[in-house]
């Protein structure tokens, strides 16, 4: 088997894994999307997708993760969460990792209230801040997706037209 066989091998299954990292926590999706892009790009020499191109990839790369890490917080913070919301909702995510999905769901959840609690709230502006994180959590993971598919496209754009 040939180099640029392999490569557009590694590619297809990189882009398979990202676009399946993008709903499974595990795995760091939109990373996986860019190191997808980047084979295929390399697959053909960089003779269609350039150097230039690679760099917007890598840039919404970083901003996915960016926006994603501040839609959760800000989510929590709209609804109320303070500094112990946040950083239960935090250890709660850690922890929650362990548990699979039902662990990814309901760790920031919980981990949010008992924080709030901790820091003296009542119960329902706990369970407000809990549900606030699931919110942000919603909104980082529509944004990250987004992004995987803007990247697909601006690859697609340069490599066709």
């Amino acid at each position: 088997m040939d180099t640029s066989t392999i490569l557009w091998i590694a590619s297809a299954l990189l882009l398979i894994a990202g676009f399946a990292g993008l709903l499974l926590p595990a795995l760091p999706g939109v990373l996986l999307v860019f190191a997808g892009l980047v084979f295929a790009a390399w697959a053909e020499g960089f003779a269609f997708v350039g150097w230039g191109t690679i760099s917007i990839l890598a840039i919404l790369t970083v901003a996915a993760y960016a926006i994603d890490a501040v839609a959760g917080l800000l989510g929590a913070k709209r609804f109320g969460a303070g500094k112990y919301g946040l950083a239960g909702a935090t250890i709660g995510t850690v922890i929650g990792l362990a548990f699979g999905l039902p662990g990814i769901i309901a760790g920031p959840f919980i981990g949010a209230v008992l924080g709030e609690l901790y820091a003296q709230k009542d119960v329902h502006a706990a369970g407000i801040a809990g549900i606030g994180v699931w919110i942000g959590i919603a909104v980082g993971t529509a944004v990250r997706i987004a992004i995987a598919f803007v990247m697909v496209g601006v690859f697609l754009f340069a490599r066709f037209v």
